[in-house]
């Protein structure tokens, strides 16, 4: 065991000796038990605040009804969309609610999805003027049926946006362009975002469980690849703790996001959607988190946000008010 790795052991059993970790048998199940058939309680600290819907909640939603239009934060069950309505922010799901991938920590459906909406990236930029919002972000679906991967979709949603409101950022996180990548890379640079985001996931050795259609290398050189043609953009990226890798690995991968020239990195609990998907192997102490964001921060990159209920879009626009 490495110098690091005691370190970090030791910070664990110190925060949270009766927890189990990843690979570990905890004392009350006995050996023998199976883990993954036996839900772990779930501590306070990964329970987010449900509020009432305030006044500028309802007219998120009633924007977002009007427009007809899809966040990824309703379709992921993401535990921040009551929060996050109520700061007036939202993150626009484009390309349609069915996914042509089914990874198994997603909440998102899979199925065979239906032709882009033409009108949508209208509709994007009347919500982000309605809604008067400085940062926007959007994310998609994987569109492994379409041959730019959704790429023009996205390209063209920017162009809208920049149109109707010059003043916003813009920031998508993107799907992997698997076989596409130079297409689309090649698309975007038409109509550069302000920050691209590229989520990494997870370690390369639960790739196979996790993302067994997409590969660790492949997101990687997205990443890399993005930055190499156009430097003056941001890139980011993230990943889930808590299902099955080892805090070691976590910061190897993001030595790796450092070496792709990723500026920025967000890492958070994964909390499992239904029964149906994988489960939690371990709930991740939030000093453990905080570990990782001094490391991050000694890595160079420009801004980390690691906690336990940290998704790649909680609470961006913040976090690049705080850069300027």
């Amino acid at each position: 065991m490495s110098r690091k790795q005691k370190e970090i052991s030791s910070l664990e059993s110190e925060l949270h000796p009766d927890a189990p970790r990843s690979g570990q048998i905890s004392p009350e199940n006995g050996p023998g038990t199976d883990l993954a058939e036996m839900p772990l309680s779930r501590p306070q600290w990964a329970r987010a605040k449900v509020k009432a819907f305030s006044h500028q909640a309802n007219e998120v939603d009633k924007v977002l009804r009007e427009q007809k239009l899809i966040t990824v934060c309703e379709k992921a069950d993401c535990p921040n969309r009551f929060e996050c309505s109520d700061r007036g922010v939202a993150t626009f799901m484009i390309l349609g609610d069915k996914c042509t991938r089914q990874c198994h920590f997603c909440a998102v459906e899979s199925g065979q999805p239906e032709e882009p909406d033409v009108n949508e990236p209208e509709k994007i930029a009347n919500a982000v003027l309605l809604l008067g919002l400085d940062y926007v972000v959007m994310t998609s679906v994987t569109r492994d049926d379409l041959s730019d991967g959704g790429a023009r979709h996205f390209a063209e949603c920017i162009r809208r946006i920049r149109q109707m409101s010059p003043g916003t950022h813009i920031e998508i996180l993107t799907p992997d362009f698997q076989g596409v990548k130079d297409i689309a890379l090649d698309i975007l640079g038409k109509a550069l975002p302000d920050t691209m985001n590229h989520n990494i996931e997870t370690v390369p050795r639960l790739y196979p469980k996790v993302r067994s259609a997409a590969d660790y290398a492949h997101s990687l050189d997205l990443l890399k690849d993005f930055k190499k043609r156009y430097p003056k953009v941001r890139t980011k990226s993230g990943l889930m703790a808590g299902l099955g890798e080892t805090d070691e690995e976590i910061l190897h991968v993001m030595q790796d996001l450092r070496r792709a020239g990723v500026d920025m990195l967000t890492i958070g609990q994964y909390l499992q959607p239904t029964r149906r998907h994988l489960p939690i192997l371990r709930y991740v102490h939030p000093d453990i988190f905080a570990h990782f964001e001094r490391q991050a921060l000694q890595m160079g990159f420009t801004h980390a946000n690691c906690a336990p209920l940290v998704r790649s879009s909680y609470m961006a626009d913040y976090f690049q008010s705080a850069m300027q």
